[in-house]
């Protein structure tokens, strides 16, 4: 497996720390407001990311942080008339209702900043000791100019960086490049008892205490967006390695931005898009699959026509499946003819492709086009099949049903019924996340599809036409073909 690694900006082979383990991190989000798209794009994709090495058979570890104190929580908590934490737990428990819609697997951790002061203040205290931090008046910085490696990440000189900056921002500081590790207490903010007084980390700190409590130094992944190169990333990591004096992260990955229009979402553009508010309109497992058809390191356009265009692919897919499903129910009959010859030929070469394509730099979007290849393929052997099957391809048909479903533990489209394999879409069951209402719908449907055969043997028209009309006008389609009744939502 090749990984672009933001850090040498080139793809390298990815080896691990330890033979057979992942450790990964990722920023999560600063809970002052419902997620947006922007955030939605890391979150799926490294989510995926985890699910692959999962399905290499890696033990992954996977820590993902919530920033629950902020400047941004602050102004927030004081519009709302609430706790600044208070306002954060709330827009935690909002975040998992919409990671859980996406089909997010949930972190082995979810560390939070407010319960890690200890770790922080340690952390801190170690850089103060080896003088890569100075104390003015309560507060911490972080003196850049004494680490060497400063600006190695994101590619800036320190002085083009000391060129942009403001001189004015802090006169504490020594240098304008300087970052704060602590900031002294403000009337009405925050704040927790320190060595230096009470006060509250920064943004940076936070990140490098939680990593390297759950992980330690020189752990395999650390991921984000590309706007968190600079300065978070090259703070975070430039701070970790002049506290511990090894190498923070073996291999960093960015997300590109989301655009609207070809420009960057923006709140000041007014192009902004929370992920509630896409997900009233679009079914969840679309959305997930639109931030997947682009290369992770792209620039992702966004608007719904766009989304309304990859639903039509989603939809393939989707239907491959279920007509899998269908062959895979009917009996199998030594005398039938095959008919699965090419899918046969070709079966295990889609594995090998789509394995092919995400180790080349998890390139999803590649990975996405061999699930199509492998819809078209099964479509054109499926509708040879009649009432009988093949034994041998019933073993093709079966190994192809294998195959969506191992993609589909990678890529997360669709969710699976508790217990089982099964892949669900989204029309069986809500969408509240509890499994155990999975299928429940799917059932009661073939259970009326059931009593209109019965009443169309009877030549029973007008009750089977009245239950056809029923399911119509709930959204649902039925079409009678020569291999039986099948139903879909339009």
């Amino acid at each position: 497996m090749e990984l672009f690694n933001t850090l040498t900006r080139r793809k390298e082979i990815f080896q691990p720390r330890e033979p057979g383990k992942v450790r990964i991190y990722v920023c999560g989000p600063t809970t002052y407001n419902y997620i947006h798209l922007g955030n939605a794009r890391p979150l799926v994709f490294f989510d995926t990311v985890r699910r692959y090495f999962i399905y290499r058979g890696y033990d992954v570890r996977y820590i993902q942080n919530f920033t629950d104190v902020d400047d941004k929580i602050i102004n927030r908590s004081l519009e709302e008339g609430v706790a600044p934490l208070e306002l954060a737990a709330k827009y935690i428990r909002e975040y998992f209702k919409d990671a859980d819609a996406l089909n997010v697997l949930r972190a082995d951790e979810h560390p939070k900043v407010s319960e890690h002061m200890p770790e922080i203040i340690t952390l801190i205290e170690d850089l103060v000791r080896n003088g890569a931090a100075y104390v003015v008046e309560g507060s911490v910085y972080f003196e850049v100019r004494n680490f060497a490696g400063y600006g190695k990440l994101s590619g800036r000189t320190l002085d083009d960086m000391r060129a942009g900056a403001r001189v004015d921002v802090d006169p504490c500081k020594r240098d304008p490049m300087d970052f704060a590790l602590w900031k002294a207490a403000k009337p009405g903010e925050p704040a927790w008892d320190s060595p230096w007084g009470r006060g509250r980390p920064g943004w940076h700190i936070e990140c490098s205490a939680m990593a390297l409590k759950y992980l330690g130094p020189g752990f395999d992944i650390h991921g984000g967006g590309f706007d968190l190169v600079f300065p978070h990333h090259e703070n975070e990591n430039a701070q970790s390695e002049a506290a511990t004096g090894k190498p923070f992260v073996r291999f960093w990955l960015h997300n590109g931005f989301i655009t609207v229009n070809e420009e960057k979402m923006s709140k000041s553009l007014g192009n902004f898009f929370l992920v509630r508010d896409i997900l009233a309109k679009f079914p969840p497992e679309l959305v997930r699959f639109f931030l997947l058809s682009t290369h992770y390191r792209s620039p992702l356009d966004f608007d719904d026509q766009k989304l309304t265009a990859a639903g039509r692919g989603l939809e393939r897919i989707k239907t491959s499946i279920r007509l899998l499903s269908e062959v895979l129910d009917r009996e199998v009959d030594g005398n039938m003819p095959e008919v699965a010859g090419d899918l046969s030929y070709r079966i295990d070469g889609f594995k090998h492709a789509f394995e092919k394509a995400m180790d080349d730099d998890l390139n999803t979007a590649l990975a996405i086009g061999i699930i199509f290849d492998l819809a078209r393929e099964v479509n054109t052997a499926v509708n040879r099949v009649g009432a009988t099957v093949a034994p041998r391809d019933k073993e093709v048909f079966r190994k192809a049903m294998d195959y969506f479903i191992k993609f589909n533990g990678v890529m997360g489209f669709f969710k699976t019924a508790s217990g089982s394999q099964k892949i669900l879409f989204d029309h069986d069951g809500d969408r509240s996340g509890e499994e155990e209402g999975f299928g429940l719908v799917e059932k009661l449907i073939e259970l009326i599809i059931t009593v209109r055969g019965e009443a169309r043997k009877k030549k029973d028209w007008a009750t089977s036409d009245r239950l056809r009309d029923g399911l119509k006008e709930l959204g649902i389609i039925i079409e009678d073909t020569p291999q039986g009744t099948r139903w879909k939502k339009p």
